[in-house]
């Protein structure tokens, strides 16, 4: 014999209660927990965001560190190059030279070109500064010149050649920049 269905959720069931129903009624219990949660995801966000921030900060990091590394071992490689330049300058002043010195010469500019194209490639450039307008952030003013035939603050003649690497400045170029004759002067009294 089977017993008699009762529904369990008629008012007067005997001790039965709705789930997580509180004496003073659902309300108070569920606005509480709504609140608990709506602080507790704005903690997340706001974790999430500062993780996020503090990944980029160190990718930006590392991608600075990488680039300093990278520039302090091409620095090095600047005072070869620029004696492969004066060695090519020096011996294409010479006239009749001997087969030796001629072949010494040749394996200096494959040398020098092999660097350029490393360095090509590596994502340095040369500074073009003769003619052009005196950047103190690219050049490195060692003299001055009084030229009437070049306009005032202009580069006249580059010493040492300068580089960018990867639109950074690697190395000043060092230059004799053009001023005028009323310039000049006040700088010598």
């Amino acid at each position: 014999m089977q017993a008699p269905e009762t529904d369990n959720n008629e008012p007067g069931a005997p001790g039965l209660k709705e789930a997580g129903e509180a004496p003073g009624g659902p309300e108070p219990d569920l606005e509480k927990a709504r609140a608990e949660a709506a602080e507790w995801q704005d903690r997340f966000l706001r974790k999430a965001a500062e993780f996020e921030n503090y990944r980029k900060r160190m990718g930006k990091e590392n991608a600075d560190a990488m680039m300093l590394a990278k520039s302090s071992v091409l620095l090095e490689f600047l005072p070869v190059v620029d004696a492969c330049e004066r060695a090519l300058e020096t011996m294409e002043k010479g006239g009749s030279v001997p087969e030796a010195v001629r072949q010494y010469h040749e394996g200096v500019q494959l040398l020098y070109r092999q660097l350029l194209d490393t360095f090509s490639r590596a994502g340095v450039v040369p500074i073009e500064s003769e003619g052009k307008p005196f950047d103190p952030h690219l050049h490195e003013a060692l003299s001055s010149l009084n030229d009437a035939g070049c306009r005032e603050d202009t580069v006249v003649q580059e010493l040492r050649r300068g580089y960018l690497f990867k639109d950074r400045l690697l190395r000043p170029a060092q230059v004799i920049v053009a001023v005028s004759s009323e310039a000049q002067e006040g700088e010598e009294s």
